[in-house]
């Protein structure tokens, strides 16, 4: 008998067409003795119809499948007793909001596993819409840089830019910028606007999909020490913007001043921190945040020094592209996380007041939070390619044994949440977070 797998209808806004799971990675599963339901969803990435022809077949009820796989969070409603469920249940930090919904899968005794924790030995991710963020958000963030000039009264190249998801694809976004680029060699920027400095924070896959983006303009790349020689220099050119990544020994140093900044201690003591970035707000026209973050570590861009910069008319800041979008966190100034069909709100240094659009005066902040979903058929071709090979592991595997007995590939097995409804070992501290006691751990 074929085992059976099911693929959720994603409804958690108009926005979100992604798929775990694509027509031709299912039409392979099927091929393995694998069968494969789906809910309808007319807006998916793709058509039911290629799923149809890809041998899968087109159900509301998925009762029939063991496993569901599915993108965001699921209702309450959706679960089922016993089934196990693997998506972005945006868990792992004790994020309240979601709670509930582990208690409710706790109750009902299902086991969670969650692709943000699927890691090889080295932590490095290995399922992830990460660097689509970083392409979406990046042509999100110029687009904001037009708009935001354009506010200002300034004519500029930038706004010929759209948002990510007003292209039919990936490649048309990227020759939009292109074109860019060859209006930036040929009249140059704005004579209000040069030198300027985009700076990036983290060199992961969101930064990696955001300087792709980036790189496509005309561009000189600078370490974080030569910004000020730059920013100061009246030869820099008008045709070209300048990079400069800033990695972990440039974003923070230690608390005592004679101790050198060491990577490993920084990520084990990060209390023992405090940020050096601060230093170089006074020289930036945009920042651009894909640098992942917990509230244990320092933020980098904190309201006091964006407030004084700004009494002290020293801060050119135009543009934030929070990519990452911890609110309140990396960049406190990101108070708030925007979506895709208002995607930029501004931000007052000196009153701390927002409005919800742009402004001549201020900062203009892009802080989507599901920014992959404007890429959505790349996105989810990527994405599936990543997750086949483990699929029918999953689908396949045991869950009615004990946890240290369930046969999953090691990086699947670490990523497993909830085992028959009781948090795994690796998650153990989620219980504090839990909404009543817990129900225990399952070692």
């Amino acid at each position: 008998m074929n085992r059976v797998l099911g693929i959720r209808r994603e409804d958690k806004n108009i926005w979100e067409r992604r798929v775990p799971l694509s027509p031709r990675a299912v039409e392979d599963l099927i091929r393995s003795n694998l069968r494969v339901l789906l809910q309808p969803a007319p807006g998916r990435a793709f058509p039911d119809r290629e799923y149809l022809q890809s041998g899968a077949e087109i159900e509301e009820d998925l009762t029939p499948a063991q496993v569901i796989f599915a993108i965001k969070e699921i209702p309450l409603s959706f679960f089922q007793p016993g089934r196990t469920y693997i998506f972005f249940s945006h868990t792992a930090k004790g994020q309240a909001y979601n709670m509930p919904m582990l208690q409710r899968m706790m109750d009902l005794k299902c086991t969670l596993i969650d692709y943000e924790k699927v890691v090889d030995d080295q932590g490095k991710r290995l399922i992830f819409f990460g660097k689509f963020a970083g392409l979406a958000g990046m042509i999100d963030s110029l687009w904001t840089l037009g708009r935001k000039l354009e506010k200002e009264g300034t004519s500029n190249p930038f706004s010929a830019l759209k948002q990510a998801h007003h292209y039919p694809d990936l490649n048309s976004a990227k020759q939009a910028v292109k074109q860019v680029g060859e209006e930036i060699l040929a009249k140059g920027l704005p004579q209000s606007m040069p030198p300027f400095i985009c700076a990036f924070l983290g060199y992961g896959n969101v930064s990696v999909g955001a300087q792709e983006i980036f790189n496509l303009l005309p561009y000189s790349e600078i370490k974080p020490e030569e910004i000020l020689s730059v920013y100061k220099n009246p030869d820099s050119s008008r045709h070209t913007l300048y990079k400069v990544v800033f990695k972990e020994e440039n974003l923070v140093e230690p608390v005592e001043p004679q101790k050198k900044f060491e990577l490993a201690d920084y990520y084990q003591n990060p209390e023992n921190y405090h940020s050096r970035f601060y230093r170089y707000l006074p020289y930036l026209g945009m920042i651009i945040n894909g640098i992942y973050w917990e509230k244990r570590y320092p933020k980098f861009v904190t309201c006091d020094a964006l407030d004084k910069l700004y009494r002290e008319n020293r801060l050119p800041l135009k543009v934030i592209g929070d990519i990452s979008c911890d609110i309140g966190g990396a960049m406190e100034c990101t108070i708030k996380a925007t979506v895709t069909e208002q995607p930029v709100f501004t931000y007052h240094p000196g009153n701390r007041q927002i409005i919800d659009d742009f402004a001549p005066d201020g900062i203009a902040v892009m802080s989507v939070d599901n920014l992959p979903c404007e890429l959505p058929k790349e996105s989810s071709e990527v994405f599936s390619l990543a997750l086949e090979p483990y699929v029918p592991s999953i689908v396949k595997a045991d869950y009615g044994v004990e946890f240290a007995d369930l046969n999953l590939p090691p990086a699947i097995k670490n990523a497993v949440i909830l085992h028959q409804g009781c948090l795994t070992p690796n998650f153990g501290y989620l219980g504090k977070f839990l909404p009543q006691p817990s129900l225990g751990t399952n070692g």
